[in-house]
């Protein structure tokens, strides 16, 4: 019943946090369905325990009802023969009521103890999962200043599932101060070096240096403290916006805040709404555009004051109008702090000090933006190439588009004015 009643709320919950996707594709009815499904394996497991609750009352009581019928029928018996006492026989009676009371309990408190055991049982089998990233013994924490922000990776091979390497053997270096851009295709493994950086995973081999310090040897939390993340979805708690501007750095005052909110371009934007900064922002942000979650990463990002800052293709899913804005925000952020850009759009790392190249999860390239062009034959120059004359057939075809619909309004503007002339010269023939 237990697990019946999980499968029901996980599927409703599933459901709600995910209607937009329901609502896409007209499943409203599925879903439902679905849920009664889940409701009547419920229902079904919750009649059978109901059932033998029930037959183990009845059980008990006609075992009582019996035992109490032969109790009085013996001891009647004995007032018969003298042995026994009408006070004899109250007394009797009493203690068998008294008996029965907590015996009449005993079907609720077998279930309660029951489900009671299967759960403390779950969550003893997820306690005991041994945590495989944890502080070594004697972990140090980290010594880190913005002019010792270095990051280096050295021979690093990692796979998420034995025999499929993500990373086969990555080498580079970001200098303190530098801005460095990760490019490549998908599956390059462009994120799952943020991941290792911030110790979600463990190389299968290799190490990661920050600051000149291995991080498999220093604190979590000194570690994860000095990085800050811009994610790609950036993911809002369902309350105000100042709670999740705050979320950054919860010892922050409200000035800080709203300074970190105006290096955002956010500021203005948030006075104009109804309610200000008490804005309630949805279930994971959904009141708000996308333009405007990410401007709310990047200023708790700000709040958090670290001296790394990654950005995981942070405006891959804005318009080019949305992303410089946002982009001139991630410029006034970066400055004297070591940055590493998860790019998708190479528009947006132009100005990087380095870029590095990924693929199939080796190093294939790496030099400045025009340094990589030099080579026509290189990835990132087929990369670039490939996006600018997408955006460029994009733009002609606007263009065209643009110019048909001219052509079209001058051809109807010509025969209007050709309709109005015969019209005048008729009118000049006529005798009115």
């Amino acid at each position: 019943m237990n697990k019946a009643d999980n499968d029901a709320g996980n599927a409703a919950i599933d459901s709600l946090l995910n209607y937009e996707t329901v609502k896409y594709f007209n499943n409203e009815k599925y879903e439902a369905e679905r849920y009664d499904g889940f409701l009547k394996t419920y229902e079904n497991s919750s009649l059978k325990t109901t059932s033998t609750l029930a037959m183990l009352n009845f059980g008990q009581s006609a075992i009582f009802s019996l035992g109490l019928t032969t109790v009085m029928v013996l001891a009647s018996k004995g007032i018969l023969s003298g042995n026994l006492t009408i006070g004899d026989l109250v007394m009797v009676n009493g203690l068998l009521f008294q008996l029965s009371l907590p015996l009449n309990f005993l079907g609720t408190v077998y279930r309660e103890t029951r489900q009671a055991l299967i759960d403390m049982n779950a969550l003893f089998t997820l306690l005991s999962v041994d945590t495989k990233i944890k502080n070594k013994d004697l972990a140090s924490p980290l010594v880190i200043t913005p002019q010792t922000a270095s990051i280096t990776f050295e021979d690093v091979y990692f796979e998420y599932i034995d025999g499929q390497k993500v990373l086969d053997g990555i080498s580079f270096e970001v200098p303190a101060g530098k801005k460095v851009a990760i490019v490549g295709g998908s599956g390059s493994g462009k994120s799952t070096l943020v991941r290792l950086l911030f110790r979600f995973y463990e190389p299968q081999q290799g190490n990661i240096y920050v600051a000149g310090q291995n991080i498999q040897n220093l604190n979590l939390e000194s570690l994860r403290k000095a990085i800050g993340v811009v994610p790609q979805d950036a993911v809002l708690f369902h309350n105000t916006l100042y709670y999740n501007l705050l979320y950054g750095n919860l010892n922050a005052s409200q000035e800080d805040v709203y300074q970190v909110a105006k290096l955002a371009g956010l500021h203005d934007a948030i006075l104009r709404m109804p309610n200000g900064y008490n804005t309630q922002v949805g279930e994971r942000g959904l009141k708000l555009s996308g333009g405007e979650k990410q401007r709310v990463a990047i200023a708790r990002a700000m709040l958090k004051n670290p001296p790394i800052i990654l950005y995981d293709e942070a405006t891959s899913s804005l318009d080019s109008i949305t992303e410089e804005n946002i982009l001139g925000s991630m410029r006034d952020m970066i400055k004297h702090r070591t940055s590493v850009f998860i790019a998708h759009r190479l528009s947006t790392i132009v100005d990087a000090d380095e870029i590095i190249v990924l693929d199939q999860g080796k190093v294939a390239e790496r030099g400045t933006h025009f340094e990589l062009l030099e080579n026509p034959g290189s990835l990132y120059s087929e990369l670039w190439h490939t996006q600018s004359n997408r955006v460029l057939n994009s733009n002609n075809s606007q263009k065209a588009e643009n110019s048909s619909q001219q052509s079209s309004k001058e051809e109807e503007r010509r025969k209007l004015q050709e309709e109005i002339i015969n019209s005048v010269k008729g009118c000049g023939n006529c005798s009115c």
